[in-house]
């Protein structure tokens, strides 16, 4: 209901009906409705850092890294719309504290991301570097995701990372 109608619009009556159970039980679980939002948030974050992570542990070279972790990441988003939704759409950018969530989520995929980066330069560098992938897989799963716009993920993957490889590959450091 949250990913369908955002963080306002939605009570916990509503949610409380559509789960088939009484509004008290719902609070017995969670204390207020942006607890449960935070929970939500905070189980979708989990779910989409694990898959790119184990994506790319998985992979035999830095080339496969690239293209494994941007699979992982649209094939989220493609089976798990709401949850990218919940993540990404405006109900997180209309509010600070879930504005603040989003920010830490996006630290956190960049720096799994920069770890990755093998280049000579500093860390801030390859930080920089890895939050200009990530926007790239943002930008284009928000396209895809939030517009309602079918893709196959191991295509968007495949021109993303190639985008980024070659890119990568070029980047020097000072």
């Amino acid at each position: 209901m949250f990913a369908e109608r955002g963080f306002h619009a939605t009570s916990m009556e509503e949610i409380a009906e559509r789960s088939g159970v009484t509004k008290p039980v719902v609070y017995q679980h969670f204390p207020s409705k942006r607890a449960l939002y935070l929970e939500l948030l905070q189980e979708s974050t989990h779910d989409l850092i694990a898959r790119v992570a184990q994506a790319t542990t998985e992979a035999g070279t830095g080339r496969e890294q690239v293209e494994l972790g941007f699979a992982a990441y649209f094939s989220y988003a493609a089976e798990h719309p709401e949850a990218f939704q919940l993540l990404f759409g405006s109900s997180v950018r209309d509010d600070a504290e879930f504005a603040t969530f989003t920010a830490q989520v996006v630290d956190g995929v960049a720096d799994l991301i920069g770890s990755l980066i093998e280049i000579d330069g500093p860390p801030e560098q390859r930080r920089a570097l890895a939050h200009a992938i990530f926007g790239m897989a943002e930008a284009t799963s928000r396209r895809v995701a939030l517009r309602g716009e079918v893709q196959d993920p191991q295509l968007l993957a495949r021109w993303l990372a190639e985008m980024a490889w070659f890119g990568l590959r070029g980047v020097r450091a000072d």
